[in-house]
C-alpha cells in the first residue's frame, strides 16, 4: 500500500494536503462533531505522514489511507473521550461508528459532496449562488427574491447548471 521513501517531495505533500484536507475534516467531524478536534486529527495525520516520508502508489491508495488514518484517530479520540465523560457517546453508538459500512458510507458521502463542490465552483457565480441556494432547500420563487433576480432566471440557471453538471459529473452514473 505505501512505502517509506528516502525523501518525501514537499511539493507532492502539498498536493495531498491541499487536495485531502478539507475533505478528511469535513469526515472526522462526522465522527468527532467537533470542528476543531476534527481539524487537530486531520493535521496530526499529516504530520504523521511527513516525519514518516511516506510514500503512495496511487492517488486511490493515498486517498485510502488518510480516511482509514483518520478514521482510527477519531475512533482512538472518541474512546478515550468516552472514558473520560461517559456520556459522550453510549457504547452502541461508538460501535456503530467503527464498522466498515459506517466508514465507506462516510466516504463514499464526503467524496461525492467534494465532487459536486468541485462541479458548482466551475459554474459562473451567479448560476453557482442559485445552485448552492437550491441545495440549502430554497424554494425557486424564495432564492428569486433573495438574489433579486426573477424566478424564471432561477429556472434558467439551474438548467444550465445541470447541463454542466452532466458535461462534468456524467461519467460517474452508476451503472
Amino acid at each position: 500500500m505505501f512505502r517509506i521513501k528516502n525523501s518525501l517531495s514537499l511539493r507532492e505533500f502539498e498536493k495531498i494536503f491541499e487536495r485531502l484536507y478539507d475533505r478528511l475534516c469535513f469526515f472526522a467531524n462526522k465522527y468527532v462533531k467537533d470542528v476543531n478536534h476534527s481539524e487537530d486529527i486531520v493535521q496530526d495525520v499529516f504530520i504523521k505522514v511527513w516525519e514518516k516520508k511516506l510514500y503512495f502508489e496511487n492517488q486511490n491508495k493515498t486517498d485510502g489511507f488518510f480516511y482509514t488514518a483518520v478514521r482510527n484517530k477519531c475512533l482512538n479520540f472518541l474512546k478515550t473521550k468516552y472514558t473520560k465523560d461517559f456520556k459522550a457517546y453510549p457504547t452502541d453508538e461508538l460501535e456503530i461508528l467503527q464498522t466498515d459500512s459506517y466508514f465507506m458510507s462516510e466516504v463514499v458521502q464526503t467524496e461525492t459532496s467534494a465532487l459536486i463542490e468541485k462541479a458548482i465552483n466551475s459554474l459562473p457565480d451567479q448560476i453557482a449562488k442559485v445552485m448552492r441556494l437550491s441545495l440549502e432547500g430554497c424554494t425557486n420563487k424564495e432564492i428569486a427574491v433573495k438574489m433579486n433576480i426573477s424566478v424564471n432566471t432561477v429556472k434558467s440557471y439551474k438548467k444550465n447548471a445541470y447541463i454542466k453538471f452532466r458535461e462534468t459529473l456524467g461519467h460517474l452514473t452508476i451503472e
